[in-house]
């Protein structure tokens, strides 16, 4: 069977202004966006974030930098609204696994106000309000500004350039969190890789099996980081420090016992990154293209 010569990448403008339109959608369905809402929302804003960045070098500076400051903005207003989502069900998670611990921790204040679930609204508070509008008013320009961008020229050998640095960027944010493992290196490594992934899915055609099967290993790998995350947020957001001094056994108990969780997630990022991001590999080997032509 005679292999192809030419590929052709997936058209980037109609996915991109899909996303857009999804979370126009998503920020329509209810008064106040919920919790899977706002989830969903945000990783669209980061998955044209990414887009961004893949065609940032075939389009002018004044554009990528409005269109990004205003991806970037949409989630920074969204921002609040997750994390106390987020911590609630990160504690509930603790609470299930160790109840006993929860009983002796009833009377602290701050771990009691994150673990209650907010009154359901039918209109939202004015702070949220004004957010959402600003949030409305950001995606109307943003889907405006696209449909007469012009996206039919891009050069896919840039396209693949710039995939291969996103590539390289991961690798050092990799060995960096390696080497030093403190939770904004592991941060940046999980934002640098979701880049990665975003923009792979542009690049299906070119060896559809292997690049699906490379997307599942970091989204698995996104996913846990992710997890890490929350947990390294969560303590400082119960504004633990440990100094030496036992003030409170139970909450160091608490803390320990999200240390373990975080111990575990890392355990499952480890092995995977080395496969995927360990010095000597490259993207196109990585990849599997042995004839590109695009």
């Amino acid at each position: 069977m005679i292999e192809p010569d030419y590929v052709k990448l997936k058209e980037i403008k109609p996915v991109f202004a899909g996303y857009i339109r999804e979370a126009q959608s998503l920020l329509r369905r209810s008064p106040v966006p919920d919790e899977e809402a706002v989830h969903d929302i945000r990783v669209l804003m980061k998955k044209s974030r990414a887009v961004m960045k893949l065609i940032g070098s075939q389009i002018d500076k004044e554009t990528f930098e409005r269109e990004y400051a205003t991806y970037r903005e949409v989630g920074r207003l969204m921002c609040s609204w997750r994390e106390d989502s987020v911590y609630r069900k990160t504690l509930k998670l603790l609470k299930k696994k160790r109840p006993q611990l929860f009983l002796l921790l009833k009377d602290n204040e701050k771990l009691e106000s994150l673990m209650k679930k907010p009154e359901p609204v039918s209109q939202p508070p004015g702070d949220i309000e004004n957010n959402l509008k600003k949030i409305e008013d950001l995606l109307n320009k943003t889907g405006y500004r696209i449909r007469f961008q012009s996206m039919d020229n891009l050069d896919p050998k840039q396209l693949l350039e710039q995939m291969d640095k996103s590539y390289n960027i991961v690798v050092g944010k990799y060995l960096t969190s390696r080497n030093y493992t403190k939770p904004e290196n592991l941060h940046e490594f999980r934002k640098k890789t979701k880049d990665f992934l975003y923009q792979l899915y542009f690049f299906r055609s070119l060896n559809l099996t292997t690049v699906k099967a490379l997307e599942k290993k970091l989204d698995s790998l996104t996913q846990n980081l992710g997890k890490y995350n929350d947990l390294a947020q969560l303590v400082v957001t119960l504004g633990y420090k440990y100094s030496g001094k036992r003030k409170s056994p139970a909450l160091d108990e608490l803390i320990l016992t999200i240390r373990e969780e975080q111990d575990k997630y890392l355990s499952r990022v480890w092995p995977v990154a080395y496969k995927i991001f360990s010095p000597g590999k490259n993207l196109i080997n990585l990849l599997g293209f042995r004839i590109l032509m695009i």
